[in-house]
């Protein structure tokens, strides 16, 4: 039992002292422009998983205990939006056994990061998922329903998680719902007799913005994808005309600490080149 309480006392001074580590090097970086938005493509879960020779469903795991490290950092760095990717439409045509089993791990993990001593309630993160959440099945819909209504109060961050995801779907949706509202002006219109109102009036980019499911989300301001790939699969594509795309060759459970400070560097190197090219735009 000296010996359970000794090693726990251990692991407690440890956890101190790299939270001070942390702190030290953020105030630092913190004197140079930080994103407010940083975004993840948490690539590399299944090679992971094959490198390490587990099991595929282990590698996930791995990568869910990965982002909520990674959720801290950006949390005590002061970012105020955290996106990550972690279901794409796309992902449905994998293996059924595959597609069940990461429904049932997602069941679990909503359950555990809206728990009352989670990470999530314990920073203040709200969480929002995003995408065509239709798709999902009722239990993992009605599960992301509660995690957004049980973390709605929280607001010191925000953390949105793309599931059912894709960005061509994304763009697809905001313009329907966008000709759709036009329609509804129309209707109301010529039910109060109040002229003509124009068919062929444009739709313009606000009003496609109003209707993303990102909406009210501020663009990112770098994306990182994990595993060294350059692609960007079908992500956050209306959003990312004017941020960086940060490719670190670490799988996604393999980023570490580091690697959120080294793409601060990264984007703190570029800030200016991409605060001259919005203003050119």
């Amino acid at each position: 039992m000296d010996m359970v309480r000794e090693n726990h006392k251990k692991a407690g001074l440890f956890d101190n002292y790299s939270s001070l580590i942390r702190k030290c090097i953020f105030s630092v970086l913190s004197i140079g422009p930080v994103p407010s938005h940083i975004a993840f493509i948490m690539d590399g879960n299944r090679r992971y998983a094959k490198k390490q020779n587990l099991l595929e469903r282990d590698g996930y795991r791995a990568g869910f205990s990965i982002l909520i490290n990674v959720l801290r950092y950006c949390y005590e760095l002061g970012m105020k939006h955290i996106t990550v990717y972690a279901f794409s439409i796309d992902n449905f045509k994998r293996r059924p056994e595959e597609v069940q089993y990461l429904m049932e791990l997602m069941l679990e993990k909503i359950d555990e990061l809206i728990a009352e001593e989670s990470i999530v309630n314990h920073l203040g993160i709200r969480i929002y998922f995003r995408g065509n959440l239709k798709l999902l099945s009722e239990p993992v819909r009605s599960a992301v329903e509660m995690a957004m209504a049980t973390t709605a109060c929280n607001s010191k961050a925000v953390l949105s998680v793309c599931v059912a995801y894709t960005s061509t779907d994304e763009i697809a949706h905001a313009v329907q719902e966008s000709c759709e509202e036009k329609q509804d002006d129309i209707r109301e219109r010529d039910a109060s007799n109040a002229g003509h109102y124009a068919l062929e009036q444009l739709i313009g980019v606000a009003d496609i913005d109003r209707h993303m499911y990102m909406a009210g989300v501020p663009d990112p301001d770098i994306i990182i994808r994990t595993s060294g790939g350059t692609r960007l699969s079908n992500f956050l594509l209306w959003q990312s005309a004017g941020c960086l795309l940060y490719s670190p060759r670490a799988l996604w459970p393999e980023i570490s600490f580091w690697h959120l400070v080294l793409a601060i560097i990264y984007f703190q190197r570029n800030y200016f080149y991409l605060k001259e090219k919005k203003k050119q735009a």
